[in-house]
Protein backbone atom coordinates (compact mmCIF):
# COMPACT_ATOMS: atom_id res chain seq x y z
CA UNK A 1 0.00 0.00 0.00
CA UNK A 2 1.31 3.03 -1.14
CA UNK A 3 2.44 6.07 1.17
CA UNK A 4 1.71 9.96 0.82
CA UNK A 5 4.43 12.45 1.29
CA UNK A 6 3.06 16.12 0.71
CA UNK A 7 6.00 18.25 -0.70
CA UNK A 8 7.21 21.79 0.12
CA UNK A 9 5.38 22.98 -2.67
CA UNK A 10 2.33 21.42 -1.51
CA UNK A 11 1.86 18.53 -3.85
CA UNK A 12 0.99 15.25 -2.52
CA UNK A 13 3.67 12.20 -3.84
CA UNK A 14 2.68 8.51 -3.70
CA UNK A 15 5.73 6.37 -2.81
CA UNK A 16 6.63 3.30 -1.85
CA UNK A 17 9.66 2.44 0.42
CA UNK A 18 11.35 -0.49 1.37
CA UNK A 19 14.16 -0.08 3.98
CA UNK A 20 17.22 -1.37 4.09
CA UNK A 21 21.29 -0.78 3.81
CA UNK A 22 22.50 2.16 1.85
CA UNK A 23 23.98 3.61 -0.46
CA UNK A 24 20.17 3.51 -1.33
CA UNK A 25 18.33 3.00 -4.52
CA UNK A 26 15.65 5.93 -5.81
CA UNK A 27 14.37 4.78 -8.99
CA UNK A 28 12.89 7.92 -11.32
CA UNK A 29 10.58 7.20 -13.82
CA UNK A 30 9.22 8.51 -17.16
CA UNK A 31 7.24 10.99 -18.69
CA UNK A 32 3.69 9.07 -18.21
CA UNK A 33 4.60 6.54 -16.34
CA UNK A 34 4.35 5.31 -12.92
CA UNK A 35 6.23 3.37 -9.92
CA UNK A 36 4.11 0.31 -11.07
CA UNK A 37 6.07 -0.71 -14.34
CA UNK A 38 8.35 -3.12 -14.83
CA UNK A 39 11.79 -1.48 -14.36
CA UNK A 40 10.72 0.06 -11.30
CA UNK A 41 9.21 -3.45 -9.37
CA UNK A 42 12.03 -5.63 -10.64
CA UNK A 43 14.60 -3.16 -9.11
CA UNK A 44 12.64 -3.24 -6.09
CA UNK A 45 12.86 -6.82 -6.05
CA UNK A 46 16.81 -6.75 -6.59
CA UNK A 47 16.88 -4.18 -3.83
CA UNK A 48 15.00 -6.12 -1.22
CA UNK A 49 17.29 -9.42 -2.09
CA UNK A 50 20.25 -7.17 -1.67
CA UNK A 51 19.11 -6.19 1.75
CA UNK A 52 19.49 -2.34 0.45
CA UNK A 53 16.88 0.31 1.01
CA UNK A 54 14.74 1.46 -2.16
CA UNK A 55 12.37 4.15 -2.97
CA UNK A 56 9.88 4.74 -5.92
CA UNK A 57 7.64 7.05 -6.36
CA UNK A 58 5.07 9.22 -8.60
CA UNK A 59 5.76 12.74 -9.71
CA UNK A 60 2.08 14.88 -9.31
CA UNK A 61 -0.05 14.24 -12.30
CA UNK A 62 1.42 10.35 -12.63
CA UNK A 63 0.24 7.10 -11.10
CA UNK A 64 -1.85 6.91 -7.60
CA UNK A 65 -0.12 11.25 -6.75
CA UNK A 66 -2.34 14.10 -6.53
CA UNK A 67 -2.73 17.02 -9.21
CA UNK A 68 -3.11 16.85 -12.94
CA UNK A 69 -0.70 15.66 -15.55
CA UNK A 70 -1.50 18.51 -17.80
CA UNK A 71 -1.06 20.87 -15.00
CA UNK A 72 3.17 20.04 -14.81
CA UNK A 73 6.09 20.62 -16.09
CA UNK A 74 10.06 19.39 -15.81
CA UNK A 75 10.80 21.76 -12.77
CA UNK A 76 7.55 20.32 -10.74
CA UNK A 77 8.50 16.79 -11.47
CA UNK A 78 12.15 17.56 -10.32
CA UNK A 79 10.66 19.29 -7.63
CA UNK A 80 8.82 15.94 -6.25
CA UNK A 81 11.55 14.33 -7.07
CA UNK A 82 14.36 16.29 -4.89
CA UNK A 83 11.31 16.04 -2.48
CA UNK A 84 11.06 12.33 -1.90
CA UNK A 85 14.37 12.10 -1.98
CA UNK A 86 15.20 14.22 0.98
CA UNK A 87 12.78 13.92 3.12
CA UNK A 88 12.23 10.04 2.52
CA UNK A 89 16.28 8.71 2.26
CA UNK A 90 19.31 8.58 4.63
CA UNK A 91 22.58 9.74 3.34
CA UNK A 92 23.70 9.95 -0.10
CA UNK A 93 21.75 7.41 -2.74
CA UNK A 94 21.95 5.73 -6.19
CA UNK A 95 19.64 7.61 -8.78
CA UNK A 96 18.40 5.01 -11.38
CA UNK A 97 16.65 7.69 -13.99
CA UNK A 98 14.65 5.84 -16.90
CA UNK A 99 13.81 8.04 -20.24
CA UNK A 100 12.96 11.63 -18.38
CA UNK A 101 13.57 10.56 -15.22
CA UNK A 102 17.30 10.51 -16.64
CA UNK A 103 17.12 14.23 -16.98
CA UNK A 104 15.68 14.50 -13.57
CA UNK A 105 18.26 12.16 -12.29
CA UNK A 106 20.96 15.11 -14.20
CA UNK A 107 18.98 18.00 -12.56
CA UNK A 108 19.37 16.39 -9.12
CA UNK A 109 22.94 15.21 -9.48
CA UNK A 110 23.96 18.87 -10.72
CA UNK A 111 21.65 21.10 -7.67
CA UNK A 112 22.36 18.67 -4.47
CA UNK A 113 25.35 16.52 -5.83
CA UNK A 114 25.98 15.34 -1.93
CA UNK A 115 23.02 13.60 -2.55
CA UNK A 116 24.00 11.46 -5.08
CA UNK A 117 26.27 8.48 -4.69
CA UNK A 118 26.05 7.13 -8.04
CA UNK A 119 24.12 6.97 -11.27
CA UNK A 120 22.42 4.65 -14.05
CA UNK A 121 20.68 5.94 -16.74
CA UNK A 122 18.53 4.21 -18.63
CA UNK A 123 17.19 5.79 -22.57
CA UNK A 124 17.99 8.93 -20.46
CA UNK A 125 16.18 12.19 -22.47
CA UNK A 126 17.78 15.28 -21.17
CA UNK A 127 16.27 18.54 -22.68
CA UNK A 128 13.34 16.42 -24.52
CA UNK A 129 11.08 18.78 -24.41
CA UNK A 130 13.69 21.17 -26.45
CA UNK A 131 15.29 19.18 -28.34
CA UNK A 132 13.02 15.69 -28.77
CA UNK A 133 9.58 17.69 -29.27
CA UNK A 134 10.01 22.05 -30.16
CA UNK A 135 12.66 21.19 -32.79
CA UNK A 136 10.63 18.00 -34.41
CA UNK A 137 7.60 20.41 -34.40
CA UNK A 138 6.23 22.05 -38.00
CA UNK A 139 5.49 25.56 -37.86
CA UNK A 140 1.84 25.04 -37.62
CA UNK A 141 2.52 22.60 -34.03
CA UNK A 142 4.52 25.60 -33.16
CA UNK A 143 1.89 28.05 -33.90
CA UNK A 144 -1.04 25.88 -32.09
CA UNK A 145 1.00 25.34 -29.13
CA UNK A 146 1.64 29.11 -28.59
CA UNK A 147 -2.15 30.23 -29.59
CA UNK A 148 -3.97 27.38 -27.98
CA UNK A 149 -1.47 26.30 -25.48
CA UNK A 150 -1.36 22.65 -26.39
CA UNK A 151 -0.53 20.29 -29.40
CA UNK A 152 -1.37 16.61 -29.58
CA UNK A 153 0.87 14.04 -30.60
CA UNK A 154 0.46 10.63 -31.31
CA UNK A 155 1.58 8.11 -28.60
CA UNK A 156 3.01 4.26 -29.96
CA UNK A 157 1.88 3.24 -26.25
CA UNK A 158 -1.49 4.32 -26.28
CA UNK A 159 -4.66 4.93 -27.86
CA UNK A 160 -5.10 8.34 -26.13
CA UNK A 161 -2.73 11.02 -27.89
CA UNK A 162 0.42 12.83 -26.07
CA UNK A 163 -1.19 16.24 -25.06
CA UNK A 164 2.15 18.82 -24.75
CA UNK A 165 1.54 22.11 -23.10
CA UNK A 166 3.26 25.60 -23.99
CA UNK A 167 4.23 25.65 -20.74
CA UNK A 168 6.01 22.47 -20.24
CA UNK A 169 8.06 23.33 -23.51
CA UNK A 170 8.54 27.18 -22.01
CA UNK A 171 9.11 25.49 -18.38
CA UNK A 172 11.97 22.68 -19.55
CA UNK A 173 14.05 25.42 -21.04
CA UNK A 174 14.80 26.69 -17.43
CA UNK A 175 16.04 22.61 -16.78
CA UNK A 176 18.05 21.99 -19.66
CA UNK A 177 21.36 20.27 -19.29
CA UNK A 178 23.17 20.14 -22.32
CA UNK A 179 23.78 23.87 -22.57
CA UNK A 180 26.21 24.12 -19.19
CA UNK A 181 28.92 22.45 -17.56
CA UNK A 182 27.47 18.89 -16.32
CA UNK A 183 30.03 17.76 -14.10
CA UNK A 184 29.46 14.19 -12.54
CA UNK A 185 31.95 13.41 -9.89
CA UNK A 186 30.14 10.15 -8.89
CA UNK A 187 30.29 7.08 -10.53
CA UNK A 188 27.68 6.84 -13.74
CA UNK A 189 26.53 4.18 -15.96
CA UNK A 190 24.43 5.13 -18.72
CA UNK A 191 22.44 1.90 -20.31
CA UNK A 192 21.21 2.44 -24.02
CA UNK A 193 19.52 0.47 -26.70
CA UNK A 194 20.14 1.00 -30.18
CA UNK A 195 16.31 0.20 -31.31
CA UNK A 196 15.15 2.79 -29.07
CA UNK A 197 13.09 4.96 -31.73
CA UNK A 198 11.74 7.56 -28.56
CA UNK A 199 15.60 8.32 -27.81
CA UNK A 200 18.04 8.11 -30.35
CA UNK A 201 21.60 6.81 -29.73
CA UNK A 202 22.78 10.41 -30.78
CA UNK A 203 21.05 11.25 -27.24
CA UNK A 204 23.30 9.07 -25.56
CA UNK A 205 26.53 9.41 -27.07
CA UNK A 206 26.05 13.55 -27.33
CA UNK A 207 25.20 13.07 -22.98
CA UNK A 208 28.24 11.69 -22.19
CA UNK A 209 30.21 13.62 -24.31
CA UNK A 210 28.71 16.75 -22.65
CA UNK A 211 29.08 15.15 -18.67
CA UNK A 212 32.28 15.34 -16.96
CA UNK A 213 33.47 12.66 -14.34
CA UNK A 214 35.93 10.43 -13.28
CA UNK A 215 33.89 7.42 -13.84
CA UNK A 216 31.34 7.46 -16.98
CA UNK A 217 30.75 4.75 -18.64
CA UNK A 218 27.64 4.02 -21.56
CA UNK A 219 26.89 0.30 -22.96
CA UNK A 220 24.64 0.08 -25.77
CA UNK A 221 22.76 -3.00 -26.16
CA UNK A 222 21.65 -4.15 -29.54
CA UNK A 223 18.36 -4.44 -30.72
CA UNK A 224 17.11 -3.17 -27.46
CA UNK A 225 13.81 -0.39 -27.38
CA UNK A 226 12.98 2.57 -25.34
CA UNK A 227 11.48 0.35 -22.68
CA UNK A 228 14.29 -1.60 -21.85
CA UNK A 229 12.34 -4.19 -19.96
CA UNK A 230 13.63 -7.60 -21.07
CA UNK A 231 14.80 -9.96 -18.95
CA UNK A 232 18.69 -9.69 -20.07
CA UNK A 233 18.08 -5.61 -20.03
CA UNK A 234 16.28 -5.97 -16.67
CA UNK A 235 19.21 -7.78 -15.31
CA UNK A 236 21.45 -5.61 -16.85
CA UNK A 237 19.93 -2.62 -14.79
CA UNK A 238 20.77 -4.35 -11.19
CA UNK A 239 23.74 -5.35 -12.78
CA UNK A 240 24.65 -1.83 -13.06
CA UNK A 241 23.71 -0.80 -10.26
CA UNK A 242 25.33 -3.17 -8.34
CA UNK A 243 28.70 -1.94 -10.26
CA UNK A 244 27.75 1.76 -9.05
CA UNK A 245 27.49 0.59 -5.84
CA UNK A 246 30.75 -1.33 -5.83
CA UNK A 247 32.59 1.70 -7.00
CA UNK A 248 30.94 3.54 -3.96
CA UNK A 249 32.08 0.86 -1.38
CA UNK A 250 35.78 0.99 -2.21
CA UNK A 251 36.18 4.05 -2.94
CA UNK A 252 34.67 4.58 0.79
CA UNK A 253 37.44 2.06 1.90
Amino acid sequence: MSAFLTTPEGRRIAYDKTEGKGPGVVFLGGFRSDKEGTKALALEEWSRAEGRAFLRFDYSGHGASGGEFLDGAIGDWFEDARAAIMALTEGPQVLVGSSMGGWIALLMARAHPEKVAGLVTIAAAPDFTEDGMWAEFSAGQRRALIEEGQVALPSDYSDEPYIITRRLIEEGRDRLVLRAALPLPMPVRMLQGTADTDVPLSVAVRLIEHATGPDIRLTMVKGADHRFSTPDCLKLIALSVLKVVQRIEAAAG
